[in-house]
């Protein structure tokens, strides 16, 4: 599954679009290399997503086509969220 398709299913990500303009601008890592909308990823897969002043790290537990939103935070696990701080 594409990384933009998963962000949007998953809802880390709201719109794919949006998804797919985040990888591109270099935001998203997938186990510590940049990501492009067009990668693959992978259940096991640990993926990296810079959210304006944060950085949230998550593994992939399942991959799926669509999903209920109530199912959607069961697509991966959070292992760490950092806040960076402004100077």
């Amino acid at each position: 599954m594409r990384i933009d398709k998963f962000l949007k299913v998953s809802r880390l990500i709201k719109r794919r679009t949006v998804a797919k303009d985040v990888s591109d601008q270099g935001r998203v890592w997938i186990n510590g290399r940049d990501a492009k909308a067009s990668t693959h990823v992978k259940v096991g897969d640990e993926l990296s997503i810079q959210f304006g002043q944060k950085k949230v790290t998550i593994r992939v537990e399942v991959l799926s086509e669509s999903t209920r939103k109530e199912d959607a935070a069961q697509m991966y696990t959070l292992l760490k969220e950092e806040a960076f701080q402004s100077e």
